[in-house]
C-alpha cells in the first residue's frame, strides 16, 4: 500500500489542476476545476483559494461531502478521494495558502472577505492506473 500512496502523492504533485466535487441544492454533483491545492497534508488534507461569493462555497456550507479528484491525462492515471470540505475564513488559514500574485483574484489583499480556503479532508481513495483501480482507506 506505501507504494500506491507514494504514486498518488507524486501524481497530485505534478498536477497544475483539480477536480472538486459537491452536492447541489437538488442533491446532483457539480464538478468543477480548480486550481491545484496550495497546501497539502499527506493524502489527507488539501487546502484550496476559493471566492468567499462562490456557488461552490455555498454548496459546501449547505453539505460538506466533497470529492477531489486528480489525473494524469497523458497517461491515463488518476486519483479520486472522498471526504468532506470545510469553509476556513479565519486569518490563519488565509495566511497559510496566499501567495504573491493574489491580489488579481483578492485586491483587498488577505484579509478580503471575498478569499477563502477550502480544506479537504480525505476520507477513503481510489486509484486508477494500467488498467486496475486500487481502493484505500486515508
Amino acid at each position: 500500500m506505501d507504494d500506491i500512496l507514494q504514486r498518488v502523492e507524486n501524481l497530485i504533485d505534478k498536477q497544475s489542476t483539480a477536480f472538486v466535487g459537491s452536492i447541489d441544492e437538488e442533491g446532483f454533483p457539480q464538478i468543477k476545476a480548480v486550481l491545484a491545492p496550495r497546501v497539502r497534508e499527506g493524502v489527507k488534507q488539501f487546502y484550496f483559494t476559493t471566492n468567499t461569493s462562490s456557488m461552490r462555497v455555498r454548496q459546501f456550507r449547505e453539505n460538506s461531502k466533497a470529492s477531489v479528484y486528480f489525473c494524469d491525462q497523458a497517461r491515463f492515471i488518476g486519483v479520486m478521494f472522498k471526504g468532506t470540505m470545510e469553509v476556513l475564513e479565519d486569518e490563519a488559514s488565509k495566511q497559510l495558502i496566499w501567495r504573491e500574485g493574489d491580489t488579481l483574484y483578492y485586491p483587498l489583499g488577505v484579509t478580503d472577505p471575498d478569499y477563502c480556503v477550502l480544506k479537504f479532508t480525505g476520507e477513503t481513495g481510489r486509484y486508477y492506473s494500467s488498467f486496475k483501480s486500487t481502493s484505500f482507506d486515508v
